[in-house]
């Protein structure tokens, strides 16, 4: 112990008064204790500058103690050290302080960017002052009087005596005079001149002019690898120490700058001296396992939705066939029983005949069964009968008559008598054919909740309602009786619609679209709307149904009387829109069912729910085709008659009491339409209020309408009244329709011009508006009676009627009035639009419809579907993004001088493009369903996240899919995670930008701007010289946000002798190494923050 310390003591006074002869001195068993102690005071001295540093280049040292722990932790081999203590004894005092250190670096951080890295003059060395240790490579002591302090950060020593070779771990930059540790990873060996170029090898300074003894000494310089590469360990190396290079064994990989050499992954090859791996076997691996992985999903998800259809197929036809078994039954035993009856009757007859012929007394003869439209009646029901008209020859029904006739009729009589009085009477009549009372008839101890007790149920009743409709085929009298006064009478709202006076003009042009145009629209009643084109047809159904933007509406819409918002009963109001808007991916039957789920009540039970569907797709002859897709343009599917049965059952299934229908019947046959109008004749049975347009009816179709509303050209009305009636109207005009000619075609054809009426007619087709309203005394417009001819007075005229369209638009306006006018209409039709999608009415129609969560469900249901059967598509942009990915990755290597900046500069621009490209057919191709569905009252949130939820898929699967390729060619030093992390982020962000493009603008300038904006947005953010305006700008491109967090964690793998390069790098980019994490938040939001824009825009931006 006494030994050991008069080592110490020795060796401490040998540090501080004498460290010129302590080579020497020192006996060979002090240099280890020795070293330990310098390089505790290089260990220390670390702690001074090391804070300032970290306060200055916080950007880029996320933890100070650690980057120089792994920079300058020399601990483990120390040999360097020893061996230059052997060569100068003087070591210490050419150590460099704190000062030194802070003025070196401070220097090299004031220019950076360039490749200077000469130091500024100091007090060592200047013009004045120039001794050979400021040569690169030499370093000098300080006198043999002087101390040096390492921990003073103020004051540099004079340092100018004994210039002497660097020695080798240590690099002495030109400029000053002392030395310093090169960094782990570095290789700093003495150099050698090579006699050919004159150069000190491997380092590039020169000998300076005019010294001959001066020699190559040890390193120049530590900066970037740029300026300084011949310093870092060599790839295919790794540097245990700073003096020490290994070649790298085979079966492992050395990067440029290791310490260690690393193991190559198992299925790579990896040869001595190999700088990277190939692990383009894992690529190759990780697509085979998610294509797999894929097809697993899509084959699986198909494969149980076929089985699921098929186990339903099954229920549904053996419930078919069990429910027509059971009525064939049912009917059997009714004739069975009607036979009982005839043979007991004839049975009763005989024994009456006999008992006449063998009795004495003369028998009453019985009284005539009564007739009702011609038919005897012999059911039960004669008790509810009205009397028969008194017959003078009996006295006996004389007496009977007048004994019931002092009876008041029941209800129900008095309804049919209205119904043959007045057909277009204001009550219309409101029956059902067959038993519709399916709560009292469901089975009640037992729940319905299995398919096939669904499906048994829904087809038992739907063939007792045909078996009613067979019995009801030639209805009596009494029979309708019979059904007006059962007790299975199911009843909807009634919407009873009366408009007086109804105008629509054109804002900004003054011109009419409709005008002066009064009527009814009656429940259980067919009303059809006729006319020639330019008429106003379809104009007249929007100004009912509220849908009339950009024009100013005046008259009077009565809704029951009342004068409410029609978007108040939007629940109950069916609108089948011209156009066939039909999911073409989904079957008819998920169509059917997907409509009847989100409308009918949310209350009403499932197996009521599987009735009403069955029941529309019986009636609308769709049962060969129900699991058939309804098809797209590109792919067939049904036919069109078909499709237009389809348009129109989605909204049957939803129960409406008012049906609007805008031409339901073109483009189908004659027998097509026919079925559809039995169907829509059956919802008139049941009360609901039919209106549609139609074109060219045939004959027999024309019939089975109950009213006709004829319009002229300007939204005149012609005639509004029964069919039966509208012959007679016109004859009296003194218009006949000719033989064998269709009376509808007729009238057209007149109001068209193309037929003229007959010369001993008074009257044109121009004048036919004017008649009608004359005829129904309506109040006639001054200047209509001008433009017919007509010189009729009529008192008091309203003033706002006398809107003449030439007088409305000032004579010889200039181009620039025009242009002014037109830009005036344009802005206010777009706030009436808005107004109109913020609408918001009471609801009235007392139906309470699933709420968001559940019709996002079932949302959610229907978008899955589609994108299963889009997997062709999908797969598509899957290999688009792979051999994106293998293009990148062979072409854009990561440069360790920038961490991989090109790589993932061009990884954003591609990802961002295909990306867009795609999320855009999420909303661009569904624009029409969404404007048909929302205005039917459907959750427009409830749509927007389906999709959204659904797409997440693409944004987890994309990345790995382009990350399979890129990554395993690229290899960067990041690892798979955070590339995956980053990429993830970035999907979702572009995601959310392509919605908004997709639901604002139309699909070619939205594929347009998707594929412009990842250009042009990554330009502005990797401009390296632009000035405050083009960083705030950049500020606001996801793209920066994105590198910035490729290239951060990349270089948080490059640390010791790669810490001036990535301080560099990032200080270049004005990036921080501690915003990986804001980075993402901010993609995170971006994505986020353009989702709600675009449901803003979904919401706002509906239907021109």
């Amino acid at each position: 112990m006494r030994r050991a310390c008069v080592i110490l003591v020795s060796v401490l006074f040998l540090l501080s008064s004498c460290p010129f002869a302590l080579s020497q001195s020192a006996s060979p068993e002090l240099l280890p204790l020795l070293t330990e102690i310098i390089y505790k005071r290089i260990v220390n001295q670390t702690d001074v500058y090391s804070s300032a540093f970290a306060r200055r280049l916080n950007f880029c040292i996320k933890d100070p103690k650690k980057e120089w722990n792994e920079a300058f932790n020399f601990s483990s081999n120390l040999d360097f050290v020893t061996k230059c203590i052997e060569q100068r004894g003087d070591f210490s005092l050419r150590l460099c302080t704190a000062a030194e250190i802070k003025f070196y670096f401070s220097s090299f951080f004031g220019s950076v960017g360039n490749s200077d890295t000469y130091l500024k003059p100091n007090k060592n060395c200047n013009l004045n002052s120039w001794v050979p240790g400021c040569e690169p490579g030499w370093s000098c002591s300080v006198g043999l009087n002087e101390k040096v302090d390492l921990h003073d950060s103020k004051d540099m020593p004079n340092r100018t005596n004994d210039s002497q070779p660097c020695c080798e771990g240590f690099f002495c930059p030109r400029g000053l005079t002392c030395m310093i540790p090169c960094p782990l990873g570095a290789y700093c060996p003495r150099a050698k001149l090579n006699s050919t170029t004159g150069i000190c090898d491997p380092y590039h300074y020169q000998l300076p002019h005019g010294e001959p003894n001066h020699s190559c000494g040890g390193a120049d310089i530590w900066a970037n690898v740029g300026s300084s590469s011949e310093v870092f360990c060599p790839a295919g190396s790794y540097c245990p120490t700073t003096t020490q290079k290994v070649n790298c064994s085979s079966g492992y990989y050395c990067r440029m700058g290791s310490t260690t050499e690393k193991r190559c992954f198992k299925l790579t090859s990896c040869d001595q001296n190999t700088a990277n791996q190939n692990i383009h076997a894992y690529g190759i691996m990780l697509i085979a396992a998610l294509i797999t992985l894929l097809l697993i999903i899509y084959n699986c998800s198909d494969q149980v939705l076929t089985i699921r259809e098929r186990r339903l197929a099954k229920s549904r036809e053996a419930a078919a066939r069990i429910a027509r078994e059971a009525s064939h039954a049912a009917h059997a035993r009714e004739r069975w029983k009607a036979a009982k009856d005839v043979a007991k009757k004839h049975a009763i007859g005989l024994q009456t005949q006999l008992s006449r012929t063998f009795s004495r007394k003369q028998p009453v003869r019985p009284a005539e069964p009564l007739k009702v439209l011609g038919q005897p009646k012999t059911r039960p029901e004669d008790a509810l009968l009205p009397p028969m008209p008194p017959s003078p020859s009996s006295d006996s029904e004389q007496t009977s008559s007048s004994t019931t006739s002092k009876k008041e009729p029941s209800k129900p009589i008095k309804v049919m008598h209205e119904i043959e009085e007045d057909s277009y009477s204001d009550e219309g009549f409101n029956l059902e054919i067959g038993d519709k009372n399916i709560k009292k008839n469901a089975p009640k101890r037992k729940k319905i909740h299995t398919h096939s007790q669904i499906f048994k149920y829904a087809y038992g009743q739907l063939e007792k309602e045909k078996a009613q409709q067979q019995q009801n085929k030639n209805l009596t009298f009494s029979g309708v009786i019979s059904m007006a006064t059962g007790n299975a009478i199911k009843t909807r709202p009634m919407m009873h619609i009366a408009f007086r006076d109804l105008t629509l003009t054109l804002k900004g042009k003054k011109r009419h679209l409709l005008r002066c145009v009064t009527g009814k629209l009656m429940p259980g009643r067919i009303t059809a709307v006729m006319g020639p084109s330019g008429a106003g047809k379809t104009t007249f159904l929007n100004a009912l149904t509220g849908k009339a933007i950009g024009c100013t509406i005046n008259g009077l819409i009565l809704i029951n009387e009342k004068v409410e918002s029609i978007h108040s009963y939007k629940k109950i109001i069916g609108f089948v829109p011209q156009d066939d808007i039909v999911h073409g991916n989904l079957t008819v039957e998920e169509n059917l069912w997907f409509s009847a789920r989100c409308r009918l009540s949310a209350n009403m039970p499932q197996a009521d729910k599987v009735l009403v569907v069955e029941r529309v797709i019986e009636s609308l002859g769709l049962q060969a085709v129900r699991d058939s897709l309804v098809g797209t343009v590109e792919k067939r599917g049904i036919s069109g008659g078909q499709r237009k049965r389809v348009n129109v059952g989605l909204e049957m299934v939803m129960e409406p009491s008012l049906l609007i229908l805008d031409e339901p019947t073109s483009g189908l046959d004659s027998s097509s339409s026919q079925l559809l109008l039995r169907a829509l004749r059956r919802e008139a049975l049941e009360g609901v209020n039919i209106c549609l347009v139609v074109h060219q009816p045939s004959y027999a179709l024309f019939m089975m309408f109950d009213d006709l509303l004829l319009l002229a050209k300007g939204g005149l009305t012609v005639y509004h009244g029964p069919v039966k009636k509208v012959e007679e109207y016109f004859a009296g005009l003194g218009i006949i329709v000719p033989d064998r000619v269709n009376p509808p075609d007729h009238f057209i054809d007149i109001l068209e011009g193309i037929v003229k009426p007959s010369t001993s007619v008074s009257v044109n087709y121009k004048q036919l508006p004017i008649r009608w309203m004359l005829h129904n005394g309506y109040e006639l417009p001054a200047d209509m009676q001008h433009a017919a001819g007509i010189d009729i007075f009529v008192a008091d005229a309203s003033p706002n009627n006398e809107t003449n369209h030439a007088a409305s638009m000032p004579e010889g306006q200039s181009f620039a009035g025009e242009l002014w006018q037109d830009v005036k209409s344009h802005v206010q039709f777009k706030r009436d639009n808005m107004q109109h999608n913020f609408l918001w009415a009471k609801d009235l129609s007392n139906r309470k419809t699933p709420g968001v969560f559940q019709q996002y469900r079932y949302f959610l249901g229907r978008v899955g579907k589609q994108r299963l059967r889009e997997s062709r598509m999908q797969a598509v942009d899957f290999l688009i993004l792979l051999l994106a990915g293998a293009c990148l990755g062979i072409i854009a290597k990561v440069s360790d001088e920038s961490f991989g900046v090109l790589g993932y500069t061009y990884t954003v621009i591609a990802v961002s493009l295909l990306c867009k490209i795609a999320a855009l057919r999420s909303f661009s191709l569904d624009k029409l369903h969404y404007w048909r569905e929302s205005a039917s009252g459907m959750s427009s949130l409830a749509y927007f996240l389906s999709k959204d939820t659904i797409d997440h898929f693409n944004t987890v699967i994309k990345p790995v899919v382009y990350l399979s390729m890129f990554y395993f060619f690229n290899n960067p030093r990041s690892s798979f995670t955070d590339n995956y992390v980053i990429l993830l982020c970035l999907v979702y962000c572009v995601t959310g930008i392509a919605y908004a493009f997709a639901i604002f603008l139309e699909p070619g300038p939205a594929q347009l701007w998707s594929v412009l904006l990842p250009v042009i947005l990554t330009l502005i953010a990797t401009q390296q010289n632009r000035g405050e305006l083009i960083k705030h700008l950049a500020s606001l491109c996801y793209p920066k946000w994105t590198l910035e967090a490729f290239i951060v964690t990349n270089a948080q793998r490059y640390s010791g002798v790669w810490l001036i390069t990535r301080c560099g790098a990032l200080l270049r980019s004005s990036y921080d190494i501690n915003d990986w994490g804001l980075c993402i938040f901010i993609l995170i939001a971006y994505g986020a923050v353009f989702r709600a824009i675009a449901f803003v825009c979904l919401v706002t931006f509906q239907k021109k």
